[in-house]
């Protein structure tokens, strides 16, 4: 029944109906799964969109240690480019600076 009233009435109200509709319920539950398995792992797909999706992941679980962050990250990789980078004979990224680990496996999905 229209009431001739708008629903909403204020940035608040909206923000609630739209997490209500579009937000999963228990997101950082289903991320902090989702890294627990395997569904995340790169696959057939770039550094670039495997990095994307690990990082909303991330975000979602609400992980914030770089040494987690690095195993995660390193353990979803494709074999062949997690193990370049662990055999890197100079330049290795620390096992507790995920921005480094990002960067040597885009350099190595793109060579």
């Amino acid at each position: 029944m229209d009431t001739g009233v708008f629903p909403i009435q204020s940035w608040a109200d909206f923000e609630r109906h739209f997490q209500s509709q579009f937000f999963p319920v228990n997101a950082e539950a289903d991320a902090v799964n989702a890294l627990e398995g395997s569904s995340y792992y790169q696959g057939n797909w770039t550094v670039d969109d495997y990095l994307d999706c690990f990082l909303t992941l991330v975000s979602d679980a609400g992980y914030t240690d770089p040494q987690t962050l690095v195993v995660k990250f390193r353990r979803g990789l494709k074999t062949n480019i997690q193990g370049q980078i662990a055999t890197m004979p100079f330049g290795r990224p620390a096992d507790t600076d995920p921005e480094a680990w990002y960067a040597a496996a885009r350099r190595i999905d793109q060579a």
